[in-house]
């Protein structure tokens, strides 16, 4: 892992997040990731899903992270009407299960995407307003 480690960690600090990752776009690979997180067992195949062009098998099949299924709850990734760059997800609940959903944000700051997942109670709105911060620091920081 690299410098990327310092992001995770950076946006584990203020007690909103349970976890966190940043994958690499071009090479759509696990760069850093919290550890003992479920985003450390991301696998190639999930984000390929995630950061693929085909939107809607994601849409109507969602997603899945690190084993964890996730449902879309809006997609703006690749929206450039937004200049968000944002997707909300929000984890179902598993079964057999009393354990809470979270939700869960994935910013693209190209060359990288990062992945936060919410502490119990974090709302979307929250999270994702996070990301989208982080994100374009990452952006100005690296053009």
């Amino acid at each position: 892992m690299s410098g990327w480690q310092e992001y995770v960690s950076s946006s584990m600090r203020d007690g909103l997040c349970c976890d966190a990752a940043v994958i690499s776009v071009a090479h759509q690979q696990l760069l850093a990731a919290h550890p003992g997180g479920v985003l450390a067992n991301v696998s190639q195949q999930e984000i390929q899903a995630l950061l693929g062009r085909n939107r809607d098998a994601l849409l109507t099949r969602g997603a899945t992270l690190g084993g964890l299924r996730c449902l879309v709850i809006r997609d703006n990734l690749y929206a450039d009407d937004t200049h968000n760059y944002t997707m909300d997800l929000r984890t179902k609940q598993q079964e057999n299960s009393d354990a809470y959903t979270h939700a869960v944000t994935v910013a693209l700051a190209s060359p990288v995407c990062l992945i936060l997942v919410g502490k119990k109670g974090i709302q979307g709105g929250t999270l994702n307003m996070k990301a989208f911060k982080m994100a374009r620091y990452i952006k100005s920081r690296l053009h």
